[in-house]
């Protein structure tokens, strides 16, 4: 399912997955949104929004309950991605696998690329990772901190 509204101000996607090849479904749906947004977003931060919905997606579908629904959507100062799955599990932090490649990396990237995260109580038992990315690279705090 596909349902995409644009407004002179925002602009939003949803969508849903229950397969790994959904995955890359996810990351081509998020790459067709940012080309069709006017003004288009910076290629770093499309880049940046296509890895985000990547590692969610994933993690949605390895941890959360082998589903997930994605919404996506871009306003004046942002760009939000919220995906939900049905498990009430938070994401935990683990040390990345460095050497075995069972992962470990996904949670960590998902935090340091975005300016906020939060995590939403669904209204059944399944949560919401909201995650938000500042459209210019004046208002980004990531980007603030790699210039200071």
């Amino acid at each position: 399912m596909n349902d995409t509204k644009i407004t002179n101000t925002v602009a939003s996607l949803l969508t849903m997955g229950d397969s790994t090849a959904d995955v890359h479904r996810a990351r081509d749906i998020t790459r067709a949104f940012t080309d069709g947004l006017d003004p288009a977003p910076s290629p770093d931060l499309a880049d940046t929004l296509v890895l985000v919905v990547s590692e969610l997606v994933t993690n949605a579908l390895r941890h959360g309950g082998g589903r997930y629904t994605l919404e996506l959507s871009f306003g004046p100062d942002t760009v939000s991605v919220a995906v939900s799955d049905p498990s009430p599990t938070p994401p935990r932090e683990v040390a990345p696998d460095l050497n075995g490649g069972s992962g470990g990396f996904g949670w960590h990237m998902v935090r340091r690329l975005t300016d906020s995260v939060t995590i939403t109580a669904g209204p059944d038992s399944g949560k919401t990772i909201n995650a938000v990315m500042a459209r210019t690279q004046d208002n980004s705090k990531k980007r603030q901190a790699d210039a200071a």
